[in-house]
């Protein structure tokens, strides 16, 4: 039996919303799970993409091996229901970009376990899904959304069950993603964040959730300006991601941008605006990644509604 599992990106922070904010993004990769009938085989894990030296990176990211996410993922649900993996053949179709901050850890997770779960016979349910892909990833953010898709808030709690509520994003908002061509590791990214942070940092960010999730729920464009605001990563951060703080500068003055932000641990960043103003917008990435030398990849992109969906 072969089950193949479509799973979006994800960026995850959007700004205030530092482990816990994730949108689900129409950029996908796609797990596919085979039980072999070879006796003794083990588990193969096969990396599958169209560009160039893909192999090579994923295979640093995304072992092979025992060691990788996607096996792990795989054993800690079989070891569930009392089982262990035993002859499986598992292959990665890859589009969305590793080590750019947008979740591509996550999708094969998520794809993985589904999968898998689908070869059982669904013995677990979404809760129980939602537990395991974080217990691998370590929090919630980019695995809720790539579950369940949408923009979505998600807490991991003490028991280690997720809490989750999706919020309706305004069909009059443009997400653009620019995708600069720099490498950016999330050890690395999250090696720069302090432990401790002042108690007035934590009631800013605290003060610009509440912000956030208001201007979503009443489509407050003022209000979303401020909202995108951050005090607990982007300031580490910006040393690491080219760009970043010359977007929020750039766009800082502009009515009808909202914000630019780090997508999930970066290098990729969001700009939130007005449909009216992707043109402007995308033309002012451009210049601003040329006039860094930094090749990018530009896509105004819609939330992807749906999250990890099993293949016919």
């Amino acid at each position: 039996m072969k089950v193949s599992v479509k799973v979006p990106a994800t960026s995850a922070n959007i700004g205030p919303g530092f482990d816990c904010l994730g949108m689900a993004l129409p950029i996908y990769n796609i797990v596919t799970i085979d039980e072999t009938v070879l006796p003794g085989t083990g588990v193969e894990i096969n990396i599958l993409s169209n560009e160039e030296d893909i192999d090579n990176i994923l295979t640093d990211h995304i072992p092979k091996d025992e060691n990788s996410v996607v096996y792990k993922a795989v054993e800690l649900l079989y070891n569930s229901i009392g089982q262990t993996p035993s002859e499986l053949k598992i292959n990665i179709e890859t589009s969305i970009p590793v080590t750019r901050g947008l979740g591509s850890s996550a999708a094969v997770i998520v794809g993985a376990l589904i999968a898998a779960n689908t070869l059982l016979g669904n013995p677990a349910d979404e809760s129980a899904l939602l537990s395991i892909a974080t217990e691998i990833e370590g929090h919630p953010d980019n695995v809720t959304p790539a579950i369940v898709g949408g923009l979505v808030m998600s807490s991991l709690e003490n028991d280690g069950s997720i809490v989750y509520r999706k919020l309706n994003w305004p069909d009059e908002w443009a997400i653009t993603v620019c995708i600069p061509d720099v490498e950016l590791a999330t050890e690395i990214s999250r090696s720069v964040i302090p432990k401790e942070v002042p108690i007035e940092d934590a009631v800013f960010n605290l003060k610009r959730m509440g912000m956030f999730v208001e201007a979503v729920n009443t489509h407050d464009t003022e209000l979303m300006k401020l909202a995108l605001m951050d005090r607990l990563h982007q300031p580490y951060r910006q040393k690491l991601v080219p760009g970043l703080k010359e977007l929020s500068e750039a766009f800082k003055h502009d009515e009808d941008v909202f914000g630019c932000v780090l997508s999930g641990a970066g290098s990729s960043m969001l700009v939130i605006s007005k449909h009216s103003a992707v043109e402007k917008v995308d033309s002012v990435i451009q210049e601003t990644m040329n006039n860094l030398n930094i090749k990018a990849d530009i896509r105004t992109l819609k939330i992807a509604e749906k999250g990890a969906t099993i293949l016919e």
